[in-house]
């Protein structure tokens, strides 16, 4: 796992005239971008290392090492930039990147397998894992809560999850969620 590169960000593009870059962040704070040491190509060349970097809205304006003119940071619009997994910093318990869960094997309390972790969502009512089914279908969305995943086995690949059923409305399926930060993954 700690190998793994993980994707945190990409280049908007160029910002000003003088070979600044424009990052999107994919991290809880983007900032965070300017501390894992070079950013990576998907192949884990050096891609950048970040010199200087300033906050603005929505994004990260950095100069860097490899990149001298407009023209150079414009030409690197798009690039993915990933870090070795290990280069993250420690959750608090409890706390899971996203990274972490997708591939899990999904498992009912009884150990009957339901599926996989396909992918992680918020669309604004908090965390939802996806799930795509062990016998195939449709996938379907987990709340990434205490009451519907009560335990996250990342060392054994698995996730314990209660499948609320359709006409189950008790309070506890949207309660009390768990942590779970960017970087989402890929690479």
């Amino acid at each position: 796992m700690a190998d793994r590169l993980i994707l945190v960000g990409k280049v908007a593009g160029a910002f000003g005239v003088k070979g600044e870059l424009r990052l999107t962040a994919y991290t809880g704070d983007p900032m965070a971008l300017l501390d894992y040491g070079p950013l990576r190509r998907a192949d884990g060349e050096v891609a950048l290392t970040i010199e200087t970097g300033r906050a603005v809205k929505g994004a990260v304006i950095v100069r860097a090492r490899e990149v001298a003119t407009r023209e150079a940071a414009q030409a690197l619009r798009g690039l993915g930039l990933h870090v070795p997994r290990s280069a993250l910093p420690a959750l608090a318990e409890d706390e899971f990147y996203i990274t972490d869960l997708i591939g899990l094997t999904a498992v009912s309390a009884a150990g009957e397998p339901l599926g996989t972790v396909k992918s992680a969502a918020d669309f604004g009512a908090g965390d939802l894992l996806e799930i795509a089914p062990a016998g195939g279908g449709p996938s379907w969305w987990a709340p990434f809560t205490l009451a519907v995943v009560p335990q996250v086995r990342l060392e054994e690949g698995l996730i314990v999850v209660a499948r609320p059923t359709e006409d189950d409305d008790s309070p506890g399926h949207g309660a009390r969620t768990r942590g779970s930060t960017s970087p989402k993954g890929g690479g």
